[in-house]
């Protein structure tokens, strides 16, 4: 239910034309989870004892995608899932939009395999090399996407995991936070 009314704000935003399809980005926040279940084990055999959200925005802030995995897994390895989510949004005019221009991400997701994913969707890839430049340089444009994830943990059950199944987490949580975000720009734009 609430990914479907994230995706109704979603669709109201784009047929007034207010979201940005030239920039997104992309990142990803840990989340403690003291009540929930051991996502995975670690190679030395412990147990992870926090979630992680990928959260794709677009260059306003507004959250297009949120995708929920267990701590332990590297936010390269999420990129592909996390762009995939990005549902068709209807804009004024022409066909729906699912993919956006540019995709800008930290150092984290600096790997050729990324690169490539990117590049066969259509995606120019903006993301900063390791070793050779600062993650300052994308910074500029990649400050929206930290900015939601902090509105994400003005709210008490996206900021911690106590639900021990994850889909609770996911589909009700973080959709829920992430339409209160969508609303507040349709209050404000539409």
């Amino acid at each position: 239910m609430w990914g479907r009314l994230r995706k109704t704000l979603l669709e109201r935003l784009g047929k007034a034309d207010e979201i940005d399809w030239e920039r997104a980005s992309l990142d990803s926040a840990s989340v403690p989870a003291p009540g929930g279940p051991k996502d995975r084990p670690e190679p030395d055999g412990q147990r992870q004892v926090s979630s992680k959200r990928h959260v794709v925005v677009d260059r306003n802030g507004i959250p297009l995608a949120v995708i929920h995995t267990a701590a332990n897994v590297h936010d390269s390895k999420a990129l592909e899932e996390a762009v995939d989510a990005v549902s068709p949004i209807r804009k004024p005019l022409g066909r729906p939009r699912k993919r956006p221009k540019k995709l800008h991400a930290d150092k984290g997701y600096d790997f050729p395999r990324c690169r490539k994913a990117l590049r066969k969707r259509s995606i120019t890839p903006r993301i900063a090399r390791r070793g050779v430049e600062s993650s300052e340089r994308l910074g500029g444009h990649r400050w929206v996407v930290e900015r939601t994830l902090s509105w994400l943990n003005r709210y008490r059950r996206p900021k911690v995991r106590y639900e021990r199944r994850a889909d609770i987490h996911q589909e009700a949580f973080l959709e829920l936070g992430c339409a209160l975000i969508c609303w507040r720009y349709v209050q404000r734009f539409c």
